[in-house]
């Protein structure tokens, strides 16, 4: 693709009416940890341990050695909502990925979790072709999310998780003319 540019900063802050995305710093760990701690958020999750704070600590070690994660905040309390990253960059294929997205109960069904995604969509289309997004084959919420916003399955793949063991994903795909489309009728 011509019009790729490899200058993508994965971590400029971002945000709208709803969201702001704040770069994750290692000091947002207590922080994050306290609306992670909810059994609840993680069981259709692949891995449904991550509100076990030993196993949170991998999973935010790895957010943090992605290099493009964020605090998912809610604009009118600051509050964090959750969090979100792009990860796995391809300069060649021009495409990059979204996910390991998590929000509080409080804001499920809020708008957090679309509004977060437009942001990063909006963000990576500037530079790439497409972002592809890795849903567990057990997370429904997410499938249902993902698709609403114009997201396609490709592809089912085992994905091992920074330490974790493989589990099966889907793979779900949207390209930059898809999302253009899409904003367009909006």
């Amino acid at each position: 693709m011509s019009a790729f540019q490899p200058a993508l900063n994965l971590q400029l802050p971002l945000q709208n009416e709803l969201v702001a995305l704040k770069p994750l710093q290692e000091e947002d760990f207590e922080a994050l940890y306290r609306v992670a701690s909810d059994p609840l958020i993680w069981e259709q999750h692949p891995n449904k341990n991550r509100y076990q704070k030993e196993i949170f600590r991998n999973f935010f070690n790895g957010a943090m050695e992605s290099g493009g994660a964020y605090l998912i905040l809610d604009r009118q309390t600051n509050e964090i909502a959750g969090s979100t990253r792009m990860y796995d960059l391809d300069t060649e294929q021009a495409k990059i990925c979204i996910g390991y997205t998590f929000l509080a109960r409080k804001f499920w069904g809020k708008g957090h979790n679309s509004a977060a995604k437009a942001l990063l969509l909006s963000h990576a289309f500037g530079y790439v072709a497409e972002v592809h997004f890795h849903v567990g084959a057990e997370n429904l919420r997410s499938q249902i999310a993902i698709s609403r916003i114009g997201a396609k399955k490709i592809a089912e793949m085992e994905v091992a998780y920074y330490g974790e063991p493989s589990r099966l994903n889907f793979i779900y795909r949207i390209r930059r003319d898809e999302w253009q489309q899409r904003n367009e009728k909006m």
